[in-house]
């Protein structure tokens, strides 16, 4: 299902969407804003409140109760008038100035204007709930850098903003999370490596039925509907809020990858329901339910490679690829990274929305040697390839990655390429598909 079909679950007024819709379309189209993950002091979590300061990096907050299995989650309620009157900035600070004159008179202290107690909005836009924060930052204290939602008209940005939450023991920075509302870019190619490497890795999991997008126990992504922001510009993808915890790279295992991801889940969910709202459009996604299991390593089955029946793996790879993790099933996309007992050596992805698939609409175009096919065509490269097939559903995208690029003595992505695609093709229903590589 692509992020356009979703729309229909989110039940908007068709008056507002449009109004929303058209402002949208009034603007240029912008550039990705800041990446997210550059300046956090932490892995994914941060440490126990009884722990040193140099003791290694853990879960610090709890995991939220789930809801019994078959019970429907309810959608978000829209924030009370008191909570809607206080996200105006000159009633808040009006108010701010009263309290504050209040407690002076009465010999206390008066709070900053952006920490008066009772008074502030929720992190985010006024979206993430007390439940939300805790089960990701236990009980420390927070501080919060949140920028309005607003794309530049005079540059080529396709930021709209973003949040940074950080939570502090003592002095101390622990954890962070940095919230971003951007469009996908596939004219520049800012987000054609680092973005699906990120958000569409062998970690993720769909966050279910009506949610377009995914999670993981680091990473968090879900589309905003077209309804709300128009349709997309030239080579623009899909308009995501996307959410980072700590460091991607830090691909090590914990007991409390868990309650993260559950945790992040709901949190990516209740961001982009604010940033519906404070774009002034109406309806709400409802909670993510129950996600599916965390996705785990795997011994390489080499006729069946990726788990994907009829690719085989050559025979110069069963040695250095002992071990493959496939992202899960039903999602966007479906990422397969293989390799030894340490890093990654390849990734295989098949993306699914058209949406997402545009990220790579540049490098289809300039990416490499041209790659002709029955059904699409593409481009291959030294330690890339990128192959989008017409299918019923419309374009899918399928690319193979060489993640060691120091290895002089294998062609991995040239051998593996035409497999994949035609394996790939038959799996979701494309098929069948032949590739025709370049010669050498």
């Amino acid at each position: 299902m692509t992020t356009g079909e979703h729309d229909k679950t989110l039940g908007a007024s068709a008056e507002s969407a449009e109004a929303c819709a058209t402002e949208a379309r009034q603007e240029p189209a912008v550039r990705a804003g800041a990446g997210a993950g550059k300046d956090e002091p932490d892995r994914a979590g941060a440490a126990h409140d009884d722990a040193p300061d140099d003791a290694v990096a853990a879960h610090d907050g709890t995991a939220d109760t789930p809801a019994p299995d078959g019970a429907p989650a309810a959608a978000p309620d829209r924030p009370s008038a008191l909570r809607r009157l206080l996200r105006n900035r000159t009633v808040l600070a009006a108010t701010a100035a009263g309290l504050a004159g209040v407690l002076l008179g009465a010999g206390t202290v008066a709070w900053r204007t952006d920490t008066l107690p009772l008074l502030k909005p929720a992190p985010c836009w006024d979206s993430l709930s007390g439940a939300g924060t805790s089960a990701l930052f236990g009980d420390r204290r927070l501080e919060v850098d949140e920028q309005d939602l607003r794309r530049d008209p005079r540059t080529a940005s396709l930021s709209y903003g973003q949040c940074r939450i950080t939570s502090f023991k003592g002095d101390r920075a622990r954890r962070q999370v940095i919230v971003r509302v951007h469009a996908l870019d596939g004219l520049y190619g800012t987000d054609d490596r680092r973005w699906p490497a990120e958000f569409l890795s062998s970690r993720m999991v769909p966050l279910g039925d009506g949610l377009p997008g995914m999670v993981s126990a680091s990473r968090a992504w879900l589309a905003v509907p077209q309804s709300c922001v128009g349709r997309p510009g030239l080579s623009e993808g899909a308009t995501v809020v996307d959410v980072a915890l700590g460091e991607h790279d830090f691909d090590s295992p914990s007991d409390y990858d868990g309650p993260d991801r559950d945790a992040l889940a709901r949190v990516t969910v209740e961001a982009a329901n604010g940033v519906i709202r404070e774009l002034g459009c109406s309806g709400a996604y409802k909670a993510p339910g129950k996600l599916a299991p965390l996705p785990d390593w795997e011994d390489v089955k080499p006729d069946a490679f990726c788990g994907v029946k009829g690719l085989r793996l050559p025979t110069a790879y069963r040695e250095p690829l002992e071990r493959y993790r496939v992202s899960g099933e039903g999602g966007v996309a479906r990422t397969c990274e293989a390799g030894g007992r340490r890093d990654p050596d390849v990734r295989l992805s098949t993306v699914v929305d058209p949406g997402v698939a545009e990220v790579y609409s540049r490098e289809l175009l300039k990416g490499g040697a041209r790659v002709p096919g029955t059904r699409g065509s593409g481009v291959i490269a030294p330690n890339r390839a990128v192959y989008e097939v017409t299918c019923q559903t419309g374009p899918v995208v399928m690319t193979v990655e060489n993640l060691d690029t120091f290895r002089s003595d294998a062609d991995i992505v040239r051998d593996l390429l035409p497999g994949y695609v035609r394996a790939e093709a038959e799996r979701i229903g494309c098929g069948p598909v032949q590739v025709r590589l370049p010669a050498r």
